[in-house]
């Protein structure tokens, strides 16, 4: 058996602060009124975070890159009938495509927020950059769909991972938080060293910049 590092800590520290961010959306969006200031903070932090898993998937850890878990339908079905035990080292297909859709959704659910306006105490600092067409759609979509997909997601996501703890006997969770996988053959780790972790600090600095520029010319 081959100890093996795949997660690097950069990617350890984006999945856990999005999931926390996330509860904490869900929770001030359900409270509302004062709890606001905070749920527009999280959702800065979050597109800080999804811009930061956007560069890290091109120049992060090697199974942590776009490059190595996003694969064509071919693969996809060498890995369903089991025939290439290499593609679910990191981020199965299928795992893949929860992952993106995650990604997608949350960004869109973002975005949308941004040019919100519930026309009571609630405006997102892009709306009026935009038509109010456009606010219209997006406190629509924003209130009434996205948080709905975004809810179907996570649990189609939860459900994977029952479904490959007791069907499967494989446990998802404890790699992504020590960051290392036992796998019967061996496989090339995830660089996860103090140089790149200095790197992704940086990248997350200069995205949480950006968020904080936008929103800052906007007001």
């Amino acid at each position: 058996m081959n100890k093996v590092r795949i997660w690097d800590l950069p990617t350890r520290v984006f999945h856990w602060s999005l999931v926390l961010c996330l509860v904490g959306l869900v929770v001030t969006g359900k409270i509302g009124g004062e709890t606001m200031k905070w749920h527009f903070r999280l959702g800065y932090t979050v597109l800080s975070l999804l811009l930061f898993r956007l560069v890290w998937g091109f120049v992060g850890g090697r199974w942590s890159r776009f490059s190595v878990f996003v694969v064509g339908p071919t693969a996809i079905l060498r890995y369903l009938q089991g025939r290439d035990p290499a593609l679910s080292v990191g981020h199965n297909p299928l795992g893949a495509l929860s992952v993106l859709s995650l990604l997608g959704f949350a960004l869109l659910q973002v975005a949308t927020g941004l040019i919100s306006d519930d026309e009571i105490a609630t405006t997102g600092p892009l709306a009026k950059m935009v038509s109010s067409a456009w606010v219209g759609k997006a406190t629509y979509y924003h209130a009434a769909i996205g948080q709905y997909v975004l809810y179907v997601l996570v649990l189609l996501h939860l459900g994977a991972m029952f479904y490959y703890r007791f069907k499967r006997k494989e446990n998802l969770v404890p790699a992504m938080w020590h960051g290392d996988k036992v796998l019967p053959e061996p496989q090339q780790n995830a660089r996860d060293d103090g140089k790149s972790r200095l790197v992704a600090l940086v990248v997350f600095v200069l995205c949480a910049g950006v968020v904080t520029g936008l929103v800052q010319w906007a007001g």
